[in-house]
């Protein structure tokens, strides 16, 4: 079992993608906003964490560059989740620090197969 921590300042989404981790099997662990994630990643480092890149005092951008800038935390597997998706973002996300990148809508088989198979990383 993994804990995970689910980062996104919509409540709806947060619950949809907790149910769904905790029904793989894992614990999850929420933040509504980008300092609360990155506190949390510091307080009690995660196994994975899923990350919405529009949030407010922080955007995912800025949580994932703090968060590789730490050797303690830069291996940290962290998902991308975000519902603008315009050409190239994709690009940018694995290039600033995001492990793999995950469109809104989410498909919640297509998210569970990413976690599955970055947690076996």
């Amino acid at each position: 079992m993994a804990r995970i921590l689910v980062a996104d300042d919509r409540a709806a989404s947060r619950e949809l993608i907790r149910s769904m981790v905790e029904g793989a099997g894992h614990e999850a662990d929420e933040a509504e906003n980008g300092a609360e994630a990155l506190s949390a990643v510091v307080k009690n480092p995660p196994d994975l964490i899923l990350l919405d890149l529009h949030m407010p005092l922080m955007d995912g951008f800025e949580v994932v560059r703090q968060i590789r800038a730490r050797p303690e935390l830069s291996k940290i597997p962290v998902i991308a989740l975000t519902a603008s998706a315009m050409l190239g973002d994709r690009e940018r996300a694995l290039r600033e620090g995001f492990t793999a990148y995950i469109t809104k809508p989410v498909r919640l088989q297509e998210l569970r197969g990413e976690i599955d198979r970055l947690l076996r990383l």
